[in-house]
């Protein structure tokens, strides 16, 4: 039986393979053990970027990161942000996993591509692990370390890493409003009044950011690895394409819009990449409860973040259900993701008039 870690890897999917030989030869000796044959896994987990294992040899590993397939907003899948943030970061927090090699030649994989670290554990979505499934305590012990590994990374001193101008934190959450409405526009498919709504609702109620962090800006459970024999360890935090320099909030709105609870709305459920709610994990207020305290700061925006949170997923789902539309993917996954748009826009909708929380 495949170990826990192994659950998760594929066979390279048709319209998602590359020339593995080709990969190979460039890679040759630019990193310990490629000298040995090569062999290429996908993970199966994620709807955007496309991450592979590298195995070379009998035990060599490293982990390849590219670009989706098809049209895409540059800025949301940045490689060399990416790699960039990854080559440093692992200094000062040690759940971001070590960059090894960048390579912006898209005559290699016909895009930009880096290479990291293996990481080893679980990584949990629609199910329990059947390891925890026994435990209890275990929803509950991975809420705690999930948002007290959030709030110490937003404690990271970035200018110490060299990172200062990652990003631009003076007008970050007005910018995030903005960015994301061009991307609307850009990905719609035919005209929706109750989306121009929740924009102009964000417009209407920017807060005045009080702090500034790096910004990991798609923290989420799925995006994060636990230790396959202790549920209060994380062992890693993925995808860090979009990380920036901004308000620290934004995040944890955007853990709110991902997470799921019992009285979400089906549709909210069925969005939301983690056990069945009501399994033991946090609620909302317990995940805000908590970060309040790991990290000092204050709260009382939350709704406004939210809402901010959903925008951006709803934008995110619409661009992958566009490429799926025109046929740049063929993963069916992606079929129902126009049903899923319509379930965030009446959830923000809600919030935004008080209905939920």
């Amino acid at each position: 039986m495949p170990a826990p870690e192994e659950l998760d890897l594929i066979q390279v999917r048709p319209d998602e393979r590359f020339d593995e030989a080709w990969l190979h030869a460039h890679l040759r000796g630019r990193l310990p053990g490629t000298e040995a044959p090569m062999r290429v896994m996908q993970f199966a987990g994620g709807k955007a970027n496309l991450t592979y294992r590298l195995r070379f040899g009998a035990d060599q590993e490293y982990v390849l990161r590219r670009p989706p397939l098809g049209p895409y907003a540059p800025s949301a899948h940045d490689m060399g942000r990416e790699y960039r943030v990854l080559s440093v970061l692992h200094q000062a927090f040690a759940l971001a996993p070590r960059a090894y090699y960048f390579c912006d030649d898209e005559a290699v994989l016909g895009a930009p591509f880096f290479i990291m670290e293996r990481r080893h554990g679980l990584v949990v979505r629609g199910e329990m692990p059947e390891r925890f499934s026994a435990n209890r305590d275990a929803p509950r012990r991975m809420s705690e370390a999930l948002v007290d590994a959030l709030a110490a990374f937003h404690a990271v001193d970035y200018a110490a890493l060299g990172l200062s101008d990652l990003g631009r934190p003076a007008g970050f959450v007005k910018r995030q409003v903005q960015g994301w409405n061009r991307r609307w526009q850009a990905a719609k498919l035919e005209g929706d009044t109750d989306v121009e709504t929740i924009y102009r609702w964000l417009t209407d109620n920017l807060p005045e950011s009080a702090y500034n962090s790096l910004v990991h800006n798609d923290y989420k459970l799925d995006n994060t690895m636990y230790s396959t024999d202790d549920p209060s360890r994380m062992v890693a935090v993925f995808d860090w394409d979009m990380c920036t320099l901004g308000d620290p909030l934004s995040d944890v709105g955007m853990l709110l819009t991902y997470w799921t609870q019992p009285d979400d709305p089906p549709l909210v459920k069925t969005i939301g990449t983690m056990p069945e709610a009501g399994y033991g994990f946090f609620s909302r207020d317990e995940i805000l409860q908590r970060y309040a305290v790991q990290s000092g700061r204050d709260l009382a925006n939350m709704r406004f973040y939210h809402v901010l949170g959903i925008f951006r997923l709803l934008v995110i789902l619409q661009q992958i259900y566009l490429r799926y539309v025109r046929g740049f993917t063929q993963d069916k996954r992606f079929a129902q993701l126009g049903l899923a748009v319509e379930g965030l826009i009446q959830w923000a909708i809600e919030i935004m008039r008080g209905e939920r929380g």
